[in-house]
């Protein structure tokens, strides 16, 4: 867990892979623990700590996760959050093969299976089934991998991860949406790299950037990104 944007209403953390964000059936130390000791800390806070949750990452996913400091935004970050109207999340996601298209809009119908904790998707809208759409574009590729750029447009459970499968990409890791192999951390190359939203107290755009974890294939690509490599790649 790393603190990567702070002020007196929102905290913002860099979550790494494998860290859980609410307690579950593990028993681990969970992100709002580790939050909630942070700020005991830095401000001397006698008592329990306030921190309210407006949105979750998957546990093997790294990236940006919002938290709330007070009761009094928690409500506001919630409708931010809920309605999407004025946050924009956009994702890197490593995958193993080429996308079809430089970018496209994906649309699908999910359905959750909670026994088995995953997701399913169909083109056609069925019984309980929940809308999902997205936007990726193809911005780099290496030896063995290829990086995509993901826009978010609705959030659903597991959606980029199973979308992308509609598509024969698996992320890097993912074993549960048909990637061959684990990461040796057992989380997957799927970072929330950015996250634009109207701040809910001073009423302004505020963006928050944060980078993939450390390891070989990520610091590739994210070598490309600082070198200004990242360009329209042609699908074979």
């Amino acid at each position: 867990m790393k603190v990567i944007y702070e002020d007196n209403h929102i905290i913002a953390i860099n979550k790494a892979c494998g860290e859980v964000v609410q307690s579950d059936k593990t028993g681990d130390e969970t992100v709002m623990d580790m939050v909630k000791a942070y700020l005991k800390e830095k401000y001397n806070k006698p008592g329990n700590v306030y921190l309210g949750l407006p949105h979750r990452l998957d546990r093997p996913t790294s990236g940006i996760l919002i938290l709330a400091k007070t009761s009094k935004v928690l409500p506001r970050l919630n409708k931010l959050f809920q309605t999407k109207d004025k946050v924009h999340k956009t994702y890197w996601a490593v995958v193993d093969n080429r996308p079809p298209k430089f970018e496209d809009t994906i649309n699908h119908y999910l359905v959750k299976n909670e026994e088995r904790n995953r997701s399913y998707a169909y083109t056609e809208k069925g019984e309980g089934t929940k809308f999902a759409s997205l936007t990726y574009r193809h911005v780099a590729s290496i030896e063995r991998y290829h990086l995509l750029e993901i826009e978010l447009h609705t959030g659903r459970h597991h959606q980029i991860r199973v979308q992308l499968k509609q598509l024969g990409l698996h992320i890097k890791g993912d074993l549960k949406y048909g990637f061959p192999r684990s990461n040796s951390d057992k989380g997957i190359h799927l970072h929330a790299r950015k996250l634009e939203f109207m701040h809910p107290v001073k009423n302004e755009m505020l963006t928050i950037v944060a980078d993939p974890p450390d390891d070989p294939v990520w610091n590739a690509f994210l070598d490309l990104f600082k070198r200004g490599k990242f360009s329209p790649v042609d699908p074979i």
